[in-house]
């Protein structure tokens, strides 16, 4: 495909999306100790977000640092900006009463409601290609697997029954290949093709 900031988040994307792992439970014990407490969460721009326990420990990464470490600090969150945060914090709000359902894969249709998303999720990410970026980027850190698995759902469909040319040309992705570097890649994979 060539080189840009796709490419990392397509990492991020590829390396967990296929695995299933279930969503961590959240312990009675951490429960009672943090009832009517609000964690406080600080973004990459030093923006201070007040959330539920139940809300912010949908991320594996926060719920870790809040049993290592307790609720009377602000959480650190150096890796994702405060636009991105709060919508991180709006998909865990939205998820805390409403479990996502398990997206099929692969993907049997480019529209993701065909593939068991809900409305609410099909309209949460029908975003900016960059704002999906970030937030795939932030769902890896965070460790929010649910919403890793829909954004790069997202991108799937976003992908499928698409050439090459079409993603580079819909992900302002650069061939820097020369014409022999491309005809070897393409030798290597031919079998993606024929499937």
């Amino acid at each position: 495909f060539g080189s840009s900031h796709f490419g990392s988040t397509l990492l991020a994307c590829t390396a967990s999306w296929p695995l299933r792992r279930p969503a961590p439970a959240f312990p009675q014990s951490s429960r009672m100790a943090l009832e009517g407490e609000l964690l406080k969460l600080k973004s990459s721009q030093g923006e201070i977000f007040e959330v539920e326990p139940e809300v912010a420990c949908m991320s594996t990464l926060i719920k870790n640092m809040v049993d290592d470490s307790g609720t009377d600090e602000e959480i650190p969150l150096p890796n994702v900006k405060t636009a991105i945060l709060s919508k991180v914090i709006d998909y865990c709000k939205f998820h805390k009463e409403n479990p996502p359902e398990e997206i099929q894969k692969p993907l049997k249709s480019t529209n993701l409601k065909d593939c068991g998303v809900s409305e609410w999720d099909s309209e949460y990410v029908n975003i900016e290609q960059e704002v999906l970026f970030e937030l795939i980027l932030a769902a890896n850190y965070l460790d929010i697997k649910s919403l890793l698995d829909l954004t790069c759902a997202k991108v799937a469909s976003m992908i499928k029954g698409k050439n090459t040319e079409e993603i580079r040309k819909q992900f302002n992705i650069v061939n820097d290949f020369t014409p022999e570097e491309e005809a070897q890649v393409r030798e290597e994979n031919r079998w993606c093709e024929d499937a």
